[in-house]
Parts: structure tokens; sequence; C-alpha cells
């Protein structure tokens, strides 16, 4: 009988028998991986910690109890075991379950994850909380070895090794190889470290040297330093002891009986911070995932093709294969704007060598993987430290160099003081390359890059743009490497329109371009959603409205006397982007033609309806159509907007505007 769907939470797991753990956790690998072949996820990681989420369930008590999982992403198997298999097939679907922990979904899950770094910080402010409020809950942290290089992760280390606030943070060794076990020396020393007798014969020690007359600091300070050397020679993580923190490991993550047994006493020796480093395998039980680890990281997946037997719990048998119909459909998908933008720059990088790039742990992700590997010692991939990337920039443009930064918008958020205080302020030549920005998909709130434009809006210094195609990303990028200012380039994350190649010629900063002449009505998008604002133009077009289709280009500067010509005597402007409307591109439009009005009459009663993503609350899980079919941002939900408001005006096509229209809708 399977075990996975007797569980309705953690404390059926404490009862099952431990020879019946093996089992559970083939289960919940079979499980999770027929999942993601058909919803996509993130897999790797989160086959690499079933024991370990099995584990802690067994030994804490969630919800009293709090298990923090960093990130995020590899909380697919803490999922399955706090009540949730029977939503998980509708895992990262709109109106499913979330592909990170969501606390409006369960109370297992601690806080609304999905960016790397924050964990142990939550998890110290839920301790001292604890401590405050005077309860005895237990707090574990699970961190990446990637995401314990972030600098909020040291911020957190060290105030809690200050602190000595009594938490377990688990590290989660699955790519890093931060340190190599040395056998039974630190095994044995794990174990002495752990144990009460330990603890308080050090104590006992420390205060009886301390009191030696005249020399009992001396010697004190010597027996440290001499007990620290052994313990450098036998095990590894002498920087956490450092910083006060209790170093166990490393330890097999997943050998059941011996994780059981360390953080068993890691939680009874909670007196001190403690960390245990546990070393699993990233893809663990699916054999394409464990022999590439980088591309079954993220959610978006190769295709996979599961085969019976493939979640044994040790080395699975699936295959990775694509059928044929896989193939015919990936050979016509256009291509992404990241490998157009990956191509272009490898041209530029031949022809300029003082283009460098910058990554912050997503070189192929963000399709720099192919210039580092062709221009070795240009390419600095600096882990995940994206206030690290963009200072680095700055610091490289100011010794000669044309820096390029690649970050996703969702991460740039993390280094708004750089790019403000270092970019901007000293008006670098650093050229921010914004991938996934507007709608992402089913990877949820934290991930929307949907907040970027409108923070950037307000720097000087910084040119702003975005192509409607991938062909206008080859002119942009060329545009931006000609100035000597800071240059944001915004692209989504979507394959782009397959239009035929064109010379990327630099585009003049600040200019737009009339697509499409019209007089009753102006559409002037900025992105990518512009080619659904010539849809929109036509579906408006067989309503009887004469519309006019400007591409803006540059959300800053504006093509100021382009867009003042096309709204002059329009009866309705529209602002189109796939961005939080606050603040964002209509609303610099929305100013540039306040500016105006009075001056200007035949712009005095033309409204403006501001067409984006709205901000009153964050954008959920979903694939992207359906996000933008959801929040009225596809083709006909943009053409509903803007019929309903040109009926709520009471506007017919070739009568005259009505004098009591808003001017902004």
């Amino acid at each position: 009988m399977a075990i996975l769907p007797t569980l309705s939470g953690p404390a059926d797991l404490k009862a099952l028998d431990a020879a019946r753990l093996p089992e559970l956790c083939a289960e919940i690998r079979d499980t999770i991986i027929h999942t993601v072949a058909d919803t996509g996820g993130h897999l790797g990681s989160s086959l690499g910690v079933v024991e370990l989420a099995v584990v802690l369930h067994r030994l804490l008590d969630s919800p009293t109890d709090h298990i923090v999982w960093d990130t995020g992403h590899q909380a697919y198997a803490h999922k399955l075991l706090t009540g949730r298999l029977d939503i998980f097939t509708t895992l990262r679907q709109l109106g499913g379950m979330g592909g990170f922990p969501r606390r409006g979904e369960s109370p297992h899950d601690v806080f609304d994850g999905g960016h790397a770094g924050t964990g142990i910080s939550i998890g110290e402010g839920l301790a001292l909380a604890r401590d405050v409020a005077g309860t005895t809950s237990r707090v574990a942290v699970v961190v990446g070895d990637a995401a314990l290089m972030t600098g909020l992760s040291f911020e957190a280390l060290n105030d809690v090794g200050e602190r000595g606030t009594r938490l377990v943070i688990v590290l989660n060794d699955n790519e890093m190889s931060i340190s190599p076990t040395v056998g039974a020396m630190s095994r044995y020393l794990s174990r002495i470290k752990l144990s009460r007798t330990w603890r308080d014969s050090r104590r006992a020690y420390d205060d009886a040297v301390k009191r030696i007359p005249l020399v009992g600091e001396t010697a004190h300070e010597w027996s440290l330093r001499l007990r620290a050397a052994v313990v450098d020679f036998a095990q590894p993580g002498r920087l956490f002891e450092d910083l006060g923190i209790t170093y166990i490991g490393p330890v097999d993550g997943h050998d059941l009986v011996g994780l059981e047994a360390t953080f068993e006493r890691a939680f009874q020796a909670m007196e001190r911070p403690v960390l245990v480093h546990v070393r699993t395998r990233k893809g663990r039980g699916y054999r394409p995932a464990e022999a590439d680890k980088v591309s079954f990281h993220g959610a978006a997946l190769p295709p996979m093709r599961v085969v019976d037997g493939t979640a044994d719990g040790t080395a699975g048998d699936g295959e990775a294969t694509p059928s044929d119909a896989q193939r015919a459909a990936e050979r016509r998908k256009p291509r992404t704007y990241t490998a157009i933008l990956s191509d272009e720059l490898l041209r530029i990088g031949h022809e300029d060598p003082r283009v460098v790039t910058i990554t912050a742990g997503m070189p192929t992700g963000t399709g720099l993987a192919r210039f580092g590997a062709t221009f070795p010692g240009r390419m600095y991939d600096v882990g995940i430290a994206e206030q690290h990337a963009v200072t680095l920039a700055t610091g490289l443009a100011l010794g000669g160099m044309r820096p390029f930064v690649a970050l996703y918008s969702t991460f740039l958020q993390r280094a708004f003081d750089q790019v403000v205080h270092d970019v901007c302020q000293n008006d670098a030549p650093v050229v921010l390359g914004i991938d996934r920005a507007g709608l992402v998909g089913e990877d949820g709130t934290s991930h929307q890059g949907m907040f970027t434009l409108a923070t950037q809006r307000q720097l000087p210094n910084l040119v702003i743009a975005s192509p409607r195609d991938e062909q206008q990303l080859r002119r942009l990028l060329r545009t931006a490497f000609t100035q000597d200012r800071p240059f944001a380039l915004h692209y989504p994350r979507d394959p782009g329109f397959d239009v035929p190649e064109e010379q990327p010629d630099p585009i003049p900063v600040g200019t737009g371009e009339r697509l499409r002449a019209g007089s009753e009505v102006l559409v002037v998008g900025f992105g990518p959603i512009v080619a659904r604002g010539l849809e929109v133009a036509d579906r408006l077009a067989e309503d009887g409205w004469s519309v006019e289709v400007i591409d803006a280009r540059f959300a800053k500067p504006l093509d100021r006397e382009l867009i003042l010509a096309g709204a002059r005597g329009k009866r309705l402007v529209v602002t189109l982007e796939e961005s939080a409307i606050p603040g964002g591109f209509g609303s610099a439009v929305l100013e540039l033609l306040e500016e105006h009005r009075l001056a200007d009459p035949a712009l005095r009663d033309v409204p403006v309806q501001r067409v984006g993503i709205p901000a009153e609350r964050f954008v959920d899980h979903g694939s992207v159509s359906d996000l933008r079919r959801t929040i009225g941002l596809d083709a006909a939900g943009i053409h509903q907007q803007v019929a309903s408001t040109l009926e709520l005006a009471g506007l017919r096509p070739g009568t005259p505007a009505s004098p009591t229209v808003a001017r902004s809708a």
C-alpha cells in the first residue's frame, strides 16, 4: 500500500515505521518527477532534499516548530508531507499550488519566499520572537550553498553568532562542494561537539584556566588556538565557528539514519546556534537531472519523458529524450529575446575588447555563458550578489571598460541603492540588461518583473529602453554601447516574433517610431506589448475608430515631440506597458501631456487611459498567457478596457468628444 496518500500531515509521519522511510522517499520523488514533467518547476533542488524534508518533519512539530526554506524552490517534498498531495498536480498552474512556500496556502509555510539569502534572517527573527514570548518552539532554516554566499546571509550569520540565537541552520550543499568530508575524525568530532558532556566540560575547563593566577587569560587564549587548530585539521567549517556558530558535518544528506541521529542531537544541543552541513545530490533519483544540474534547476525544463522506475531513491532510469513532435515544436518556436541578445553581445564583444559582462549566479539563464566561453576573463559570475554585481560594473566602467550586467528584473530590485548611488550618481557607462521584464508566469509573486521600470524612471542620468521585437532588441543593445552614460535595457522572458533579420543600426536616444497613422485614438506602447497594441488598433478599426500607434522605444527620455504631435486633437490616448501602472511608462506620458495642456488647446481635453499591471496586489502564478488574460493584458483584454473607456466617456466614432471626459482613466 502506498504511504504518501495516507499522510495528512507531519504528525502521521512520526508514527511511520522507520524501515518504510526509503519507500516513502521513493514515492515522493516519483510524485515530484511525474508532476514536474507536466507542469514544469524546480526539479533538481527538490529531488535533492527529500530525505532532509522527511527527517526534519519527523523530528519537529510543524507548524508549532518552524521550518524555513530559504528561496523555497526546494520545498516540493515539504509540501507533499504537509497535506498537499491532492493539489500537487496543480503546481504552478493558474489558481493552483504555488512553486514556492506561500503562507496563504498552508500554516506549515512560514513565509512567502522566492529570493535567495533571506532564510537565516527570517529564521533568526522567528527565534528572537520565540525568546521574547517565552515559548519553546524550535527553528530550522534550510539554506543552499549558493544562497549562503549572499551578503544578506553573511549579515544574518554574523548577527546570529554574536547574539547566540538558538536555531539550527541546515547548509544544503548540493553543488559548490564548499568543503570535502575527511572521514571518521570529522564524524567523531561532530558527535562530540553535540554532546552535553563536551559542552559542560569545555565551559568548566575554560573557567578553570582563566582563574590561573597571572597567566590565566594568556593560557586560555593559547588553549583556544590549539583547540581551533585541531578542529581545522580534522573538520571544515572554521568560518562558522569563528562567528560563534557550532559547525557539524559534512553529513550524508541521503542517509536517513545518519541524518535523523545528527539532527536529533542538534536540536537537543541548541543552547547556541548550530549549523549542520548536509551534502546532497541535486536531481537525486532522476538520472538526467543528476547529470545536468543546470538545465534541470530552473522552472523551464528540457523536454521530459518519464519511464517506470525513475524515482527508485538511488539513480533513476528516467530519460530526457524529446519526442519527434517535441523536436518539431522546438524548431518552430521563435528564439527568445535572451538568446537573440546573447548572439548580438558576442558580435559586439568581438568588435570592442572593452566589453565585459557580469552575472549574479545566472550565466546560463541570462545567456552570458556563451560570452564567457568565447572571451575567457571577460565574464564575471559573482554568485548571488546582485549588489556587488552592479557596483563592480561601476568600477569596471570607471576603469575604462564597457560592462554589461545581466540580471532578472525581480533580482535587480535587490540592488536599487547600487544603481542609484554607484551607477547613476557617477554617470558611469554601465549597461543594465534587465531580463524577464514583465510577467514571467509560473514562478509567481516573487518573480514577476513588474516593479523595476517605475523605480528607475526617477533616476538622473539613466536611459531606459525596451524593444517591441527581437530585431529592435539588437538595435537598442547597439545603442546602449554607443552611450557614455547608464543605460537600462528591459526585455521579456518571451520568445520573439520571428521577424526578419535587419541591420542592427543604433537608434538615436529618445526617438520613438510611428507604426500606424490615425486621427481619433492614439495608442502608445513601451516594449513587446506594442505588438498587442497593433492588434488592438485592428479591433478598434473594426469598431469604426481611426487609431494611431506609436512605439515609444524609450521610457526615459520620451520622444516628446512625437507623442505630443500624436496626442493633439485625439479623443483618447492609451498607454501600454507590461509593468506596474503607478509611476510607470503611462505615468510618464500623462506627466508630459499635463505639462503642455494649458499652453496647447489641442491637448487640453485629451483624456489618458493607462493600461498595465494593476499594483493593488501581487500577480500570482500561472502561465504568462493565462495571467495576461486574467488581468486584461492580452489583445482581447486591452481592447475591452479601451472600448469600455470610450463607452463610459460617451464617445462614438466620428462624433465630437464630450467636454466632461475625465483626463486620466
